[in-house]
């Protein structure tokens, strides 16, 4: 806290300073004082919000990029790391089609994209999350959801009254996932409400929006500010930056939880939410939420649990005898919940939902048109047109699962999880990240270079997610690793026991890139390069 004493006494001696010149200070001296009043107030808001550290060095690198020849220098840099990142694919855009065929191809275009779809990787099994459908009955549940989404692929709920089918089953699905997550739970006060998203991505952003408009209704709050675990998703910093919402990022505890009174710590009169995660994407370990909860109360703001992954795991494994906390509605404090129907609810990509504890909030969660020419609007999400095939597709995933089936499948996962944790453990030169909770399951190393492991497991066929600080990896498991746990296994330890006797990057692999990413002290040029990459890439 020196630097914010320092900068604060800095402004009251120059106010002093200027204040001791008669008679033209009367007028230039106010002038000057807002001016370096308002540079010091914003040198000490950035200065708290990226840390004194992370300020010098991004001053550090502007000031040497205007040396001459030193930006085209790393701008040249910093494309080769791009171009690496990109090794293999701007060969094949080679020959994609830039415009429409002159002659359409009829039906001989599904023989076209048979073709194309064999160039896929192959992911069967071999994938962190990405398909969450497998074992002996895939194929059949496949058929049945693509049968559904076929059935009503022309169907658009914007249109309600004319595709009354679509819009039942959108309430049926928010209505079964609420049940789930306790609107049946007196404490919830029974107006559980909510809607079908495209992924939890938009489920976040509707939570956040709704909390922000509501709170502003409730609070007159103009400026609002969230606070996250750094552990949270990362559609929160798009939230932030979609809706103009400044955003804290908290560093998690030693549990790699959220830290609740840390949290506290960065809560003020333009908070709007906190937020909390069961369990987190990175390390599958659930924040505390009934403390989180009372945090929220206490302080009148609103809270969103993100249930994307666990929504469809943790009420059927505390069912199953899992020692899990509580985490949904049950909870008070809770305002919004995001869940993905499209994970672990085994409907077709492109399905999520977002509730709300009442619909009070929700009501800020639309967008109502009156002064258009083309008529009154009105519409619930992001998008306006929305597919409804896809609804069908969740609602006849759920119907045809029901709660017992749920319940093995997600026996099925908890048992494939704990197996792979044990094996992990029993791997010297790895350890666990935390205490998983659910069914995703992180591992570092201190003996190894844990990228290297990587891209030893991405050469025989495996995509596992890399993760920062602390650099590890994790498997997200689902139905299509009950089956290749073993195999998994193997390779992990094949692939560890090759880069601990032969260290050192192989050809093409990554761990150069996210090893460079996680040494460059100026995180502005990671975020360069990441925006570099998928400009290149789209």
């Amino acid at each position: 806290m020196a630097i914010f004493s320092l900068l604060t006494q800095f402004r009251e001696s120059a106010n002093t300073f200027l204040s001791q010149f008669e008679p033209l200070t009367l007028v230039i001296a106010p002038i000057l004082s807002l001016l370096i009043a308002g540079f010091l107030q914003s040198l000490i808001s950035t200065v708290h919000e990226n840390g004194l550290k992370s300020c010098l060095i991004a001053s550090f690198m502007y000031l040497i990029k205007l040396v001459p020849g030193v930006k085209s220098y790393v701008d040249a840099e910093k494309q080769k790391v791009v171009d690496k990142m990109q090794a293999g694919n701007k060969s094949k855009r080679d020959n994609w089609r830039t415009e429409l065929p002159a002659t359409g191809f009829g039906s001989r275009v599904i023989e076209m994209m048979k073709e194309e779809k064999r160039k896929d990787a192959a992911w069967q099994g071999k994938c962190s999350g990405t398909v969450y459908i497998g074992g002996t009955e895939a194929d059949d549940h496949f058929s049945l959801i693509n049968e559904a989404c076929s059935m009503f692929s022309h169907t658009n709920p914007l249109h309600l009254d004319v595709f009354q089918s679509v819009v039942h089953y959108e309430a049926e699905v928010v209505a079964m996932t609420a049940a789930m997550l306790g609107s049946k739970d007196k404490a919830s006060g029974g107006q559980i409400c909510g809607n079908m998203t495209s992924g939890g991505t938009e489920s976040i952003l509707l939570a956040v929006k709704s909390s922000r408009d509501y709170m502003r209704t409730k609070k007159g709050i103009k400026k609002p500010e969230m606070i996250i675990p750094v552990s949270a998703h990362s559609a929160y910093d798009k939230a932030a930056q979609y809706f103009n919402i400044k955003l804290w990022r908290v560093p998690v505890n030693n549990e790699y939880q959220a830290d609740v009174k840390a949290i506290r710590r960065y809560i003020n009169k333009n908070t709007i939410l906190i937020v909390g995660s069961a369990p987190g994407f990175p390390h599958g370990i659930i924040d505390p939420i009934e403390e989180l909860g009372k945090l929220a109360m206490s302080f009148g703001v609103c809270f969103h649990v993100d249930l994307c992954l666990g929504g469809f795991v943790l009420p059927f494994a505390r069912k199953l005898g899992y020692p899990i906390p509580p985490f949904d509605f049950s909870v008070q404090g809770v305002t919004s919940i995001s869940i993905d129907v499209h994970k672990y609810g085994l409907a077709p990509k492109g399905t999520s939902t977002v509730l709300y504890r009442n619909h009070e909030i929700r009501k800020h969660q639309f967008v109502a048109v009156t002064e258009w020419s083309g008529g009154l609007y009105v519409s619930p999400t992001i998008a306006g047109s929305r597919p409804g095939g896809l609804i069908a597709g969740a609602w006849a995933a759920m119907m045809s699962l029901g709660e017992e089936g749920y319940l093995e499948n997600t026996r099925q996962i908890m048992d494939v999880s704990k197996k792979i944790q044990e094996g992990i453990k029993s791997i010297p030169e790895l350890y666990v990240v935390g205490r998983p909770d659910m069914t995703i399951v992180a591992f570092a190393s201190n003996v190894v270079d844990i990228f290297e492991v990587n891209d030893q497991m991405s050469s025989k066929g495996w995509h596992l997610n890399a993760l920062q600080r602390p650099n590890s990896l994790h498997i997200c498991l689902t139905l299509q690793h009950v089956s290749v746990a073993d195999d998994f296994l193997k390779v992990l330890q094949d692939s560890v026991r090759t880069v601990k006797e032969n260290p050192g990057p192989i050809s093409g692999g990554l761990a150069p890139i996210y090893g460079a990413a996680g040494r460059m002290p100026d995180r502005g040029m990671v975020q360069e390069l990441l925006v570099n990459f998928m400009d290149s890439s789209c």
